[in-house]
């Protein structure tokens, strides 16, 4: 592989389905806030979708531009400001996405996996295979799930216990916050209550992540990758799980890494075609939740100086925003 491979590669890609795969990709996130409009509640109304479509692009536009996941807090925090909804409970409601995110992924990576022809055993590293991955998230995912649902059912156990232990290893005033910003994240799971809400947050979920196999598909034409669909439901699934740890703004490095990592052994695709494939479309999905993010965010008269310690503050000290 070169650097003049790759950029040929880059200048020569089909313009009608990479436009496509990223006009897709961006309608991910509209997707996403009407699903946590089912996920978020205050006072037990529904949330108005505009506000929570500026904190939707400001968390992920956060996560593109600043580390380690901060775009969680962030979206949380601007929730917090532009809905008055607490920060735990916003918080818990996005813990719960990434739940159904991760089951739904399982599910995707199982179809891949029949779809594909391959077998459990097949190598995805030195020490993984594609079944150490789904039998490693699916028992994650479902033990977060089933703790949730412990917790949701037995609200006022888990509150109580939170009181307890606190009270005896720290401070008053700290016990006191730790046990208020419990009730917040208990309530934030009040959609495990509802079997109609999680009913359509699943569904929601399903849409979200058929629409991302479908940019990946749509990308993958554009680059000309010699590929079967399935191998969309495969890459977004194995990208998913290796980017949930972030090691850098935007996942730079960690995206094209898991790209060559999967594609040339599962798919025998060129090292440049895959290089060339992850940086186009990495960078085409990167600009536009970006740009729609730092918008939202100067709507919602907030700076990222604000975004990196919002999660820090004392709830009860951050002001409410209007409904944007």
């Amino acid at each position: 592989m070169s650097a003049g491979e790759v950029w040929s590669r880059l200048r020569n890609v089909r313009l009608v389905p990479f436009t496509l795969s990223i006009v897709v990709a961006t309608l991910m996130f509209p997707l996403r806030t009407i699903r946590w409009q089912y996920l978020l509640r205050l006072e037990g109304e529904a949330l108005p979708f505009i506000p929570l479509w500026h904190a939707t692009a400001i968390g992920f536009m956060s996560t593109n531009l600043l580390p380690a996941r901060a775009g969680e807090f962030a979206r949380a925090y601007a929730a917090r400001r532009l809905t008055g909804v607490r920060f735990t409970t916003a918080f818990a409601s996005i813990a719960v996405e990434r739940v159904l995110d991760g089951i739904t992924l399982v599910a995707a990576l199982v179809v891949a996996i029949w779809a594909g022809g391959f077998g459990g055993d097949t190598a995805v590293s030195e020490d993984r295979t594609l079944g150490s991955v789904v039998r490693g998230a699916g028992f994650m995912f479902l033990l977060l799930l089933i703790v949730a649902l412990a917790v949701v059912h037995w609200p006022r156990l888990a509150i109580d216990v939170t009181g307890a232990a606190s009270r005896r290893i720290l401070p008053d005033r700290w016990s006191r916050g730790l046990t208020a910003a419990v009730e917040g994240l208990v309530s934030g799971l009040d959609v495990l209550r509802s079997p109609r809400r999680f009913a359509a947050a699943v569904f929601w979920s399903l849409v979200v992540w058929i629409a991302g196999a479908a940019s990946f598909w749509l990308g993958m034409l554009a680059f000309e990758l010699d590929v079967p669909w399935s191998a969309a439901l495969m890459l977004q699934s194995l990208l998913a799980f290796g980017i949930a740890i972030q090691f850098s703004p935007g996942f730079f490095g960690q995206w094209e890494a898991l790209c060559r990592i999967a594609l040339p052994p599962l798919y025998g695709v060129s090292v440049g075609a895959t290089v060339s494939f992850a940086l186009g479309f990495h960078l085409g999905g990167f600009i536009p939740i970006t740009l729609l993010g730092l918008w939202s965010l100067s709507r919602a008269h907030l700076h990222l100086a604000d975004l990196r310690r919002g999660g820090l503050q004392d709830e009860d000290g951050v002001e409410q925003g209007s409904r944007a």
